[in-house]
């Protein structure tokens, strides 16, 4: 009885949940132990939100009409130097926290002037945690506020202060100068990457007309920055990269931007700017081209919103509603005929949106999808009466619009035809899986990999070398179709296609389906050489245009097959680059290279010059030979396996895409059909490019 009593108490002891087991992270403790929670990742895109962050507090001084520059530092040490020439952050002792309102503002969760009163009327940092986030991730920050006639200080270190606010002398100006340095605990990755940075800035200055936003690299400038003295890092005059962002056109300067390498179907870009009240307002501004993708960058209070949002489902609304109005009231469309759909309208546009809101409500800290109720109603009220008026004062312009949507709808008719006979087919014949097609024995797309080979030499090698429980194999023949520019029909056309839209398992188009997808890894594994490339370029195309749900969450990745096999004395060694290689052969001697086999079993010479080396140190002679890899057809099963298949020894890269419209330009560029455009990005591309002939 005593040792079941015993049980019964060890049980409550386990079940026991009091004020006790509660713990409470004091001021900024929460962001260090869950940093995820408030910007998204530790990985490069949390690590660049630092920087967004500390530059929406600057930007939202020049949305108020208080500054009109900007200048963005990365310096030496992984730090980051933000200036503006605002109002200046407040010094004077905050009533409630009893200490400054500028250490209130860095120290203190959803502490800001951006929940009441008149500090702003619109803002992007709404939820207040920005600057003090920030400042919890950084083993170092430093604050110089220029305001009434003082210039004050204060540095802190991972969210706490080191010292009381310090006036440290006189000054004319006004304006805030953030310095701060992320903490290395906290991110893998401190590299901060300068065309990221500038990219995202760019795309600010076209949303705050008149906004001047200088960008520096100053990371390898070894002369010292005095900061206390000089605000702007231009006035010193180094001999840094620097770009300068400064455009009056607002959107309409944007829509011309992401356009630049298209061919526009009409001649005006409609805009629109309108006032709702003192504190909201709406600003659009659109284009068709000629091309079948999409684009449409939505922002609000000049936070981008990737994923969304209440002013895109109005937009898309309105759209829709007017250009089918419009072209049945003009006789393009007949009453019998039918409407165009949301794809219809939305085929090769590029439009920007932007929402300024008095009360603004983001889905997350990082703020990818607006969720503001009445942003709807305005975004479709306004554009739907402003678009309206555009269709009847540029008749031209309309008809334009009208035929590029009435294309769309009979391509896609055409596009579901083809689409259903391929399905149809397929499941008449009862053979839903492509003949090439080596599948593997589970049955749990979480557990399952479909390796994409170049060639039937290489399937046969990877059919031979795979564990067939949880790997399966898809050879195709030569380089698939470029669908940059080709429609649903035209691409299940294709064989190659047919048997990549098959083996995912998802379905194309309006039918996709990324729950049934069949494998939760899906790897690229082509040759080392320029035909290798090309193919995996064509295909990663493919999965971009059609098959961009499969990107975002990481299902894609690259294989990384060794370039040399070395054979050491009795140890064989891979290397993956030549730098790997010299290491691998250190102090070797004597050294062969082994002839290469091709793919039709014939033996070549390598292209590197055989090589003999000899130092000091070498007590004796070791004989190796190297073997260079031209693909994976070269290899035999055992060796493929191990090197680029083995999920204990292999190496992949995932495919990411970290800025869709940066991504979408130069997709266009490389596989569409300006030949001068991509001729001028090869040449200012060549010098980082690795080629392997």
């Amino acid at each position: 009885m005593a040792k079941n009593l015993d049980g019964q108490d060890e049980k409550k002891k386990k079940n026991a949940y009091s004020a006790e087991d509660i713990t409470v992270l004091e001021g900024l403790d929460p962001v260090r132990r869950r940093p995820g929670m408030y910007i998204g990742t530790t990985g490069p895109d949390g690590f660049h939100h630092l920087i967004w962050e500390i530059f929406d507090n600057a930007r939202d001084e020049a949305m108020g009409g208080f500054s009109n520059h900007i200048e963005v530092a990365l310096l030496s040490g992984n730090r980051v130097r933000v200036v503006d020439n605002g109002r200046g952050i407040p010094v004077d002792t905050h009533k409630q926290t009893k200490v400054s309102a500028l250490e209130t503002i860095m120290t203190t969760l959803h502490a800001g002037g951006k929940f009441g009163g008149e500090g702003y009327k619109v803002s992007g940092g709404l939820h207040g945690v920005g600057a003090s986030v920030v400042n919890a991730l950084s083993t170092y920050m430093r604050v110089v506020v220029h305001r009434d006639g003082g210039e004050y200080v204060q540095e802190y270190a991972r969210g706490k202060r080191k010292a009381l606010v310090k006036k440290i002398g006189s000054s004319k100006q006004n304006g805030t100068v953030v310095t701060f340095e992320p903490d290395s605990e906290i991110f893998p990755d401190t590299n901060f990457d300068y065309t990221r940075v500038m990219t995202h800035l760019r795309q600010q200055a076209y949303l705050v007309k008149g906004l001047r936003i200088k960008v520096i690299d100053a990371r390898n400038y070894e002369g010292k920055i005095d900061a206390e003295k000089v605000v702007y890092l231009d006035e010193l005059l180094i001999d840094v990269p620097s770009t300068t962002f400064y455009f009056e056109g607002g959107l309409l300067s944007l829509v011309k931007f992401y356009n630049q390498i298209q061919k526009p179907i009409h001649k005006n870009i409609f805009y629109i700017e309108k006032k709702i009240n003192e504190y909201e307002s709406v600003e659009m501004a659109l284009q068709y081209v000629d091309d079948i993708s999409s684009r449409i960058v939505p922002f609000a209070n000049n936070i981008h919103n990737p994923e969304g949002g209440t002013h895109i489902t109005g937009f898309k609304t309105a759209l829709t509603r007017t250009l089918n109005t419009y072209a049945r009231k003009n006789g393009y469309v007949k009453e019998s005929e039918d409407s165009f759909t949301g794809d219809d309208v939305l085929e090769g546009l590029t439009a920007v949106i932007s929402v300024k809101l008095r009360e603004v409500q983001f889905e997350g800290q990082t703020k990818a999808k607006l969720g503001t109720v009445e942003a709807r109603g305005m975004v479709e009220s306004v554009f739907s009466e402003a678009f309206d008026r555009f269709l009847e004062e540029n008749p031209d312009d309309a008809k334009a619009m009208v035929n590029k949507v009435i294309l769309a709808l009979k391509a896609r008719k055409a596009a579901k035809a083809a689409k259903d006979s391929v399905l149809r087919k397929g499941a008449l014949e009862g053979m839903t899986l492509p003949g090439k097609l080596a599948d593997c024995e589970s049955k749990s797309a979480e557990d399952s990999e479909l390796f994409i080979v170049e060639g039937d030499s290489a399937g046969g090698t990877a059919k031979q070398g795979r564990n067939r429980k949880f790997q399966a194999i898809l050879p195709l023949r030569g380089k698939i179709l470029n669908i940059e520019r080709a429609r649903l029909d035209k691409m299940l056309g294709s064989e190659q296609i047919k048997n990549l839209v098959v083996a995912f398992g998802t379905a194309i188009g309006d039918t996709f389906d990324i729950t049934k997808l069949r494998y939760h890894k899906i790897v690229l594994a082509t040759d080392a050489d320029v035909d290798g490339a090309h193919i995996r370029t064509l295909i990663l195309t493919l999965l971009y245009r059609f098959f961009k749900p499969l990107i975002d969450t990481g299902y894609v990745y690259i294989a990384q097959p060794p370039l040399y096999k070395i054979k050491k004395g009795k140890e064989i060694f891979y290397a993956y680059t030549d730098e790997e290689k010299n290491k691998i052969v250190g102090n070797a001697v004597t050294i062969e290279e082994e002839p290469s086999t091709d793919e039709e079993g014939e033996t070549e010479e390598n292209s590197e010059e055989s090589e003999v080396q000899s130092t000091k140190s070498a007590v004796k002679n070791t004989k190796i030979s190297i073997q260079r890899y031209k693909g994976l057809g070269e290899m035999n099963a055992e060796e493929l396996w191990e090197t680029t298949m083995d999920p204990a020894r292999r190496i992949l890269k995932q495919v990411t895409v970290d800025d869709a419209q940066e991504a979408d330009k130069v997709f266009d560029i490389l596989m569409g059909t300006d030949v001068p455009a991509r001729k001028s990005f090869i040449q200012s591309n060549a010098r980082s490019a690795t080629v392997d002939i």
